[in-house]
């Protein structure tokens, strides 16, 4: 790898630093975006000159800056702002420091506004024209060219989306400077009320119109609407088969005698197979793998859309390497993660799809960050399906479905205990989103909701008995064009029937309840595995490995050469036989939550940083919240974008004296790094 270093011209200096100086109201960082002169950038936000060219100073470049900061305070309203130069500082002959002086100057504010012209159109559509505007100007409020562009668009969209496709308006402001007062005013010319005319399709190439024309539901003769037609858009190109979906509107110079708009679908195949193929690695302090990775998938199998895709991927675990200790592996663990799906759009009507899923699994159970030499290796054979359908209606999506898993224990070395037998779960679900982020993949601003609600056992027969809900809410705040506060905060609740006893007094005593014996013991923490609640790891708290957080304790069928009162004595942390290992191992818990605040700020494009917090619990009771244990972990990260999503390195410091405050009964041994209280974390996408 090679770093390529900048050089400047002879008798040239760089710009280190760009400062303004005197704006209370409006920020630095949006002033400097209008500026041509600005500081050089660093290359991993410390070093300049390295790899990224120097920005080089100008004083005529800086003289017509000072003209384009006078305009943009004018766009935002205030029209007797004045920028000037106020010390240009030489750090050293080579080096600058330019320092911009703002006088702000009082703010013109918005005396009036009027809308003319709304008297032909019916009353629910002038109510949301006069409703458009009102969100975003005020009377009294400062006057901004954006919020006057943006309530002229939400003016004529209020309009277009209630049948008036060929509105017209069009925005006058009067700026008293003497006064500082603004006059607005919107004249519209609604036109007749429109209605779709002929639907016409192109550039379908060999795929079925009739699905394309069913997931639009646009008929003709309905009253036009753009808002239709963009819901119409976004749901074509929900179907997956097309890289590019365009409906234009045939409005010609003006209304037409029928007064009807002919739409045109113009549409775009992607490509219709792919196979895949890849390997990968993963290390982390439970476990080091290598897999091989092979899938395919068609995206209009047998005809009518239907997307069919499989994906094998075989590995070999190395046991128990694993990080950062890196022992020297023992015994070869062989895993198999088989995935395929079927998706049937138009199931039932235009926009529902409907899926079969089913996955086949055989995997290593690898709970702790220590050995225990004398457990056996247990591993599960894993079955799984599922069947439903899903929907999106405008920004909320929904997913019902019916869930069934067949889960088999077996040993990949050691003795099996007895007590383990096939695990047999059905469950039905219940999972939606709201979703008002600007971007999916790297949110900057917006809100995103989600919730599941799963019912196992009762009508759905199976060996787990229970109802779990999952609530969750993110928040995205711009403060400013590179710079992102995200939010995050979840919940989880378990009500089990016929399981979940043990789990208090596992962690808190290493034992059962009384009269309980070793097999219902073992049955219950076997149950809870599959079903209980779990917190920590790369989406979930950064200071721990996965399932690091919540209760832990004894896991009896890790050591089936033990009976009861032999775990129970060994286990109890006076003993000088205590050992984490077999003692302090991941149970889950009944009720969860978990909270996380972080900034995310762009370096230099495709990489950028992050700083976090992240705090959560897990307890073994239900409806409990346990605020005394915030198991608080702050660290840094870095990002790297790419098509599918950032890649992103994540450190979690866990603060001291912020674990547990007080009892601290049925916490476990969470990792470190050359000592330290610290986890990593290498993941793709955003932890949330």
């Amino acid at each position: 790898m090679m770093l390529a270093c900048a050089k400047l011209p002879h008798g040239r200096a760089a710009i280190d630093a760009v400062d303004v100086e005197g704006n209370d109201t409006v920020s630095g960082g949006d002033i400097e975006e209008k500026m041509a002169t600005r500081s050089s950038p660093k290359f991993l936000g410390l070093f300049r000159g390295v790899v990224f060219d120097y920005e080089v100073f100008d004083l005529y470049v800086l003289q017509r800056d000072l003209a384009r900061v006078e305009r943009y305070y004018r766009a935002r309203g205030f029209y007797k702002a004045r920028a000037r130069a106020g010390r240009v500082y030489y750090v050293d002959p080579h080096h600058v420091r330019v320092e911009v002086q703002v006088l702000e100057g009082p703010p013109t504010s918005i005396a009036k506004i009027a809308i003319q012209g709304l008297d032909g159109v019916d009353d629910d559509t002038a109510t949301l024209a006069r409703e458009a505007v009102d969100l975003r100007l005020e009377k009294g409020a400062r006057f901004e060219e954006d919020s006057f562009s943006e309530a002229e668009d939400a003016l004529r969209r209020a309009l277009t989306d209630n049948g008036y496709a060929w509105a017209k308006v069009k925005r006058t402001a009067q700026v008293d400077l003497p006064s500082d007062r603004a006059f607005v005013r919107f004249d519209v010319e609604p036109g007749p009320v429109a209605h779709y005319g002929q639907i016409s399709v192109s550039g379908l190439e060999d795929l079925p119109e009739s699905k394309l024309r069913n997931a639009l539901l646009l008929t003709p003769g309905d009253r036009y609407s753009t808002a239709e037609i963009e819901d119409a858009q976004q749901a074509a190109l929900d179907l997956g088969v097309f890289s590019s979906v365009e409906i234009q509107s045939k409005l010609g110079e003006g209304p037409n005698p029928e007064r009807v708009v002919p739409l045109h679908v113009q549409v775009q195949p992607s490509t219709l197979h792919a196979v895949k193929l890849g390997v990968g690695a993963q290390l982390d302090v439970t476990r080091a793998d290598v897999h091989l990775i092979a899938g395919w998938e068609h995206k209009n199998l047998f005809g009518g859309l239907r997307h069919f895709s499989v994906e094998l991927r075989p590995g070999l675990v190395f046991y128990p390497t694993r990080f950062p200790s890196l022992q020297p592996p023992t015994h070869y663990l062989p895993e198999a993660k088989l995935h395929s799906e079927l998706r049937q759009p138009g199931f039932i009507e235009g926009r529902t799809n409907g899926f079969v899923r089913g996955e086949y699994n055989i995997y290593p159970v690898l709970l702790s960050t220590e050995v225990d030499s004398k457990a056996p290796i247990l591993g599960y054979r894993e079955a799984k399906g599922t069947v439903g359908v899903d929907r999106k209606f405008w920004r909320f999506y929904a997913r019902p479905s019916y869930n069934v898993e067949y889960n088999t224990p077996f040993a990949y070395a050691g003795q099996l205990d007895s007590a383990l037998d096939p695990l047999f779960i059905s469950y039905g679900s219940l999972f939606g989103t709201l979703d008002f982020r600007d971007d999916d993949v790297e949110p900057h601003q917006g809100v995103f909701l989600a919730g599941e609600v799963q019912v196992a056992g009762g009508p759905f027969g199976g060996d787990a008995q229970d109802v779990k809900l999952e609530p969750e809410a993110r928040f995205y705040v711009p403060l400013g064009r590179d710079l992102t506060l995200a939010m995050r905060a979840a919940t989880g609740f378990v009500f089990p029937r016929n399981y979940g006893d043990s789990i208090e007094s596992n962690a808190k005593n290493r034992r059962p309840p009384p009269g309980v014996s070793r097999d219902a013991w073992a049955r219950d923490v076997q149950i809870a595995f599959f079903r209980a609640l779990f917190s920590g790891g790369p989406s979930s708290n950064r200071g721990y490995g996965l399932h690091g957080v919540g209760p832990h304790g004894v896991i009896p069928f890790f050591r089936p050469d033990l009976a009861a009162q032999q775990l129970t004595t060994s286990c109890d942390p006076q003993s000088p036989d205590y050992d984490s290992a077999r003692c302090a191992l991941p149970l889950g818990g009944l009720t969860r939550w978990e909270a996380s605040i972080g900034l995310r700020y762009d370096i230099s494009d495709p990489l950028s940083g992050a700083v976090f917090c992240d705090s959560s619990d897990v307890a073994p009771t239900e409806l409990t919240f346990r605020f005394d244990r915030p198991h608080l972990s702050c660290g840094v990260g870095a990002r790297y974008g790419t098509p599918v999503g950032p890649v992103r390195l994540d450190l979690g410091y866990r603060v001291p004296g912020l674990q547990t405050l007080g009892d601290d009964s049925g916490e476990g041994v969470p990792p470190t790094l050359f000592g330290a209280p610290i986890a990593v974390h290498i993941a793709i996408g955003e932890a949330f």
